[in-house]
């Protein structure tokens, strides 16, 4: 019945003759994820989505998917962005960080390709799409199956495996304790077999004084290969344009880290500069943002 219902949103798109934008819904592990349709007016099986993943504890309708999101739609691109349950049902806004964290890394790979799934019943060309840690749980998507189901991958300032380590680094200096005590007490409750014990940690990603599972924050500090965002493209087939921003300083190295990757993919793998831009991409560089995306799709299809 799926198909069904995206060919009946579809009709009701392509008759419209006007953009269209709408909330959905989708059941993933028992828990409800809310997502947005945005369709040009001149939507057909044939128009071009992406689906977007966004960055850290963030949402859908954050800034940068948002004015992405508009402007792709304004090139006759349709997207469709997602928020990551994080353990929640129904999440809306930022995560909270008074509520309990229960959540892995890898539980967004099932959520992204639920979503593809879903795209898939409105276009014919899908495209997946990140932003910051978005960039590599998108990345993480590609690389665990063999054929996953786009045409494409965009990551917008991904997060880096240099990224990742310096988190951990600081997390002494951010919380005022050596993040290895507390990675030890995670990771042997982990190995235990009680990776769903409640922690009170010194802080969690961006939370201070939080309350993790072990095996949440065993997910996000341990050593973990999947954190090389590079090393996973390396290892698809599809095409994949990286974009960085010259004045990020969230995630200063992404050219740096996929120069040699982009240099000898011969030419699956395309890096492009959005000049001045910082990590988060507000006003027109998300048209900069848009408008290399638009020219990726072009080339690709």
């Amino acid at each position: 019945m799926r198909w069904l219902l995206g060919l009946t949103i579809l009709l009701a798109f392509a008759g419209s003759g006007y953009a269209a934008e709408q909330e959905l819904e989708l059941s993933i592990e028992g828990r409800t994820t809310l997502a947005t349709l945005r369709t040009p007016a001149a939507m057909t099986p044939d128009t071009p989505l992406v689906v977007m993943t966004h960055g850290t504890l963030a949402h859908k309708d954050m800034e940068v998917i948002q004015g992405v999101a508009k402007a792709l739609e304004q090139r006759g691109i349709a997207s469709l962005a997602h928020t990551l349950s994080l353990g929640l049902d129904r999440r809306k806004g930022m995560y909270d960080c008074a509520a309990r964290h229960d959540y892995v890394v890898e539980d967004a790979v099932a959520e992204i390709g639920a979503w593809v799934a879903r795209a898939k019943g409105l276009s014919r060309l899908v495209f997946a799409f990140g932003h910051s840690r978005g960039g590599n749980q998108v990345a993480r998507y590609l690389a665990a199956g063999e054929a996953p189901p786009v045409a494409g991958a965009v990551l917008l300032a991904p997060a880096t495996a240099k990224a990742e380590a310096d988190l951990r680094a600081s997390y002494a200096t951010t919380y005022g304790k050596p993040l290895e005590l507390v990675l030890e007490l995670a990771t042997k409750a982990v190995a235990a077999g009680r990776g769903g014990e409640w922690m009170d940690v010194p802080g969690f990603v961006y939370c201070r004084n939080a309350v993790v599972t072990a095996r949440a924050f065993a997910s996000f500090y341990g050593a973990d290969a999947g954190q090389d965002t590079a090393a996973l493209v390396a290892r698809v087939k599809l095409p994949v344009l990286v974009l960085a921003a010259t004045k990020d300083s969230v995630v200063p190295d992404v050219a740096d880290a996929f120069a040699s990757l982009a240099g000898s993919s011969g030419g699956r793998v395309q890096l492009d500069k959005i000049e001045d831009a910082d990590h988060f991409f507000r006003d027109l560089f998300a048209e900069d943002v848009a408008d290399r995306i638009a020219e990726f799709i072009k080339q690709t299809r």
